[in-house]
């Protein structure tokens, strides 16, 4: 059902053997698309990355071939609980988990939201819960949510405008005995900011909280090890890793029993699938295993446990992102029109940047390069909050990512984009 890399492998700094950059381009056929002349560079992969045809591949065989409800006594059906099974133990292997603590939805906001109202039938006035200002507003509604239902009180941890990091040591003057959810994000989606969230996680768990991390952002950047995070939830999307729209959550085994969920009286009452509300999108869930396996096809050694080559893979394109963005960062530094947002290079993040163009609004940016086969995106990206502090939460943002298929050509020509607009041209 799916094709593997097994061509064309180089040698990294660190002599990582990943697939080059044009076999893995070869694998998407979104890249044939073209602006007029110009082939279409994306740079939109923080709001959602592009597919390769194995993932396609894998949800259209099991819709035509295996499209059953489950848990009933007929083949498709049976064949249904089997490949739902082995996408657990795929995405326990993405993560770090094992299969019986990986859970799905139609996207993290949902599973989110569904985890917040079980945890917070727990809750009673007074109890705290801190958020951060760095975060999507994915992992800061559900909990405002419960704020004003359940009279809990919200503590913020505040964003440093220095160093676009948490503000050092305000996780441990924030946390009391009150406190019963850390809500924090392992990397920005508009920053680009890493966050040391296995630090703030020890915090957060001495002090006796639920920890819930969102890596929505983190995960299609770096290999997710969820024992050496620690955190009792921590969820991400298939679409920011080359997947399909679905929701993947980790729930620390005894963390999710705990857990008073609400659900229909004949659904499943055990870990995971109490998670799991309503019938699930299969072929999607099929499609996030897919797009694991298309990353550690990456690695090229298909001998190797797919842990070993999803580490391999993470790894070697972690270490072409960071030269990629290199190139974005100082290439824009050199423009005085425009302002960049953000970590430098060489520091944790990802290699993602926001910036904005004097006299240009984010959306007019956005429309000008588009002709020009770059499709970046605009606005806030649900970082409502980080928006709001930098002062631009109308305006927005032009925000570009580089994803496994960037080139540095790609980058030069948003470069020269850029310049053209700032010139008027």
């Amino acid at each position: 059902m799916s094709a593997i890399l097994t061509s064309t492998l180089v040698h990294d700094d660190r002599d990582t053997m990943i697939a080059s950059v044009e076999a893995i381009r070869g694998q998407f056929p979104a890249l044939a698309r073209r602006e007029g002349d110009h082939p279409v560079a994306y740079f939109d992969g923080p709001g959602g990355t592009q597919v390769p045809r194995s993932v396609a591949d894998a949800m259209t065989y099991y819709l035509l071939h295996h499209n059953a409800n489950t848990h009933w006594a007929y083949p498709t059906s049976v064949e249904t609980d089997a490949l739902l099974m082995q996408a657990r133990e795929t995405l326990a292997d993405f993560l770090g988990a094992t299969a019986g603590e990986i859970a799905f939805g139609a996207n993290m906001t949902t599973l989110l939201f569904h985890i917040a109202r079980a945890i917070g039938r727990g809750l009673v006035p007074g109890d705290e819960i801190i958020v951060t200002e760095l975060d999507h507003h994915a992992n800061v509604a559900p909990w405002q949510a419960l704020a004003k239902e359940r009279g809990v009180v919200l503590k913020w941890l505040p964003l440093d405008l220095d160093t676009y990091r948490h503000e050092e040591g305000a996780l441990e003057r924030l946390l009391s005995d009150r406190t019963k959810v850390v809500a924090i994000g392992a990397a920005s989606n508009i920053l680009g900011t890493v966050s040391d969230v296995p630090r703030l996680v020890r915090l957060a768990r001495a002090a006796g909280a639920i920890t819930v991390v969102d890596a929505v952002h983190y995960a299609p950047h770096n290999l997710v090890d969820v024992r050496a995070i620690g955190a009792d939830f921590l969820l991400c999307s298939a679409y920011k890793f080359y997947g399909p729209h679905v929701g993947v959550v980790y729930g620390r085994g005894e963390a999710t029993a705990a857990l008073d969920v609400p659900r229909l009286e004949p659904a499943p009452d055990w870990v995971p699938e109490c998670l799991e509300t309503g019938t699930q999108n299969h072929e999607g869930i099929v499609g996030a295993a897919a797009a694991v396996e298309f990353l550690a096809s990456i690695a090229g050694d298909v001998t190797a446990p797919r842990r070993d080559r999803l580490a391999t893979a993470m790894h070697g394109l972690h270490e072409r992102g960071e030269h990629l963005f290199a190139q974005l960062w100082h290439g824009l530094s050199e423009m005085p029109a425009v302002t960049l947002y953000g970590p430098r290079p060489g520091t944790p993040r990802t290699p993602t940047l926001s910036f904005r163009v004097q006299g240009h609004p984010s959306e007019s940016v956005a429309k000008y390069l588009a002709p020009r086969g770059v499709y970046v995106s605009h606005g806030d990206f649900y970082a409502t909050t980080v928006a709001r502090r930098l002062g631009f939460e109308q305006e927005g943002f032009v925000r570009v990512g580089c994803s496994c298929y960037t080139t540095t050509a790609e980058i030069t020509r948003l470069l020269d984009g850029v310049r053209a607009l700032i010139a008027g041209h």
